[in-house]
This record gives C-alpha cells, structure tokens and sequence, in this order.
C-alpha cells in the first residue's frame, strides 16, 4: 500500500506544475482516446465480416467484437474524465503547439517516415520500400560517420533483402514484390 494519502496520488502527468502542461496533456489525452475508439469502431465493424464457421455457435468475430467493445467504452471512459480535467485547467499561452511540435520532432518525424513506407511498399515492393525507410529513419536518428553509416547499410540491407528472403523461402510467404520484383 502507498505511504501516501488517497488526495496525494496522482498520475506523473498531473505532478508537473505548470498549468499549460496540464491543459495540454488533458487535450492530448482527449485527441489519443478519440482516435482509439475510432479506429476500434472501424475494427468493431469489420469483426462482424468474418467468416463463421459451424463448429463456432457464436461466430468467429465475437470475441474480437466484446474485446473492441470493451476497448472503446474504457476509452470513453478515459475521454469523460480528461474532459473534465481539461476544462478546469486555465487557458493555455501562445505558442505551445508550436514549442511541443519541436520537442517531438524527432518521433514525428520518424512516424511520417513510416506513413511513407507504408504507402511504399505496394509501389516498390518490400525490399526496397523496407531498404529506403530503414535508411532515412537512421539518417533521421543521426547516423552521419562512415563507419556507423556502413554499419546502417548493413542493416539496412541485412533486414530488408533477408527478412524478404525468409519470408519467400522459408516461410513460403510472399510478400509485395514491387516493379522491380
């Protein structure tokens, strides 16, 4: 049990003491939390499309679909009570998208790189969409001296062309070939 008192505990993100910081941690977890029961909304709905099979008296998306439910009513759970927090927290000061946008920067840009990939890999196929994101991304990570860059082309190469050729011949898995393929 805790030493401290039931009025003391909070969350880590509640301790930091400026109020912009608590604004904007209640809106983020606002916008997360939204976006989560979204996407398991639209994975709620594409569980019902599974198959059935006669041996399942339930279907085979029933459990998906209770988990999903129970996902998406914590979520909204977690939204009530960040709405709450984010209303009583005063207005937040100029610029502080701006600042946070910066702070991130290095995540953001790395999530983008992998938004890229993923629409990559059907134009070019896994090898190389997998060669070019493993590369930029640890360009982006601050690879610059010739021997740490060697050391990424090689990993680069090792995991793009070897988990291709693990996928092909030995699991038997094809994977997006690409124009080159």
């Amino acid at each position: 049990m805790s030493s401290q008192a039931p009025s003391q505990q909070t969350r880590s993100s509640d301790r930091v003491a400026d109020p912009d910081t608590r604004r904007a941690n209640a809106l983020a977890h606002l916008l997360l939390n939204g976006v989560l029961v979204v996407l398991f909304g639209a994975l709620f709905v594409q569980a019902g499309a599974l198959p059935s099979s006669m041996w399942e008296p339930l279907g085979s998306g029933s459990f998906p679909r209770l988990v999903l439910a129970v996902l998406m009513v914590i979520n909204l759970g977690i939204m009530a009570q960040e709405w709450r927090r984010y209303r009583g927290a005063p207005r937040a000061s100029a610029g502080l998208v701006k600042r946070w946008l910066w702070r991130h920067r290095l995540a953001l840009g790395v999530l983008a790189l992998f938004a890229l990939y993923i629409v990559g890999v059907p134009m070019l196929g896994f090898r190389l969409a997998s060669l070019a994101f493993l590369v930029l991304v640890q360009l982006a990570l601050g690879v610059r001296r010739p021997r740490s860059l060697a050391i990424a082309a090689v990993i680069a190469v090792t995991f793009s062309f070897g988990i291709d050729w693990l996928f092909r011949d030995v699991f038997i898995i094809s994977l997006p070939r690409g124009p080159f393929g």
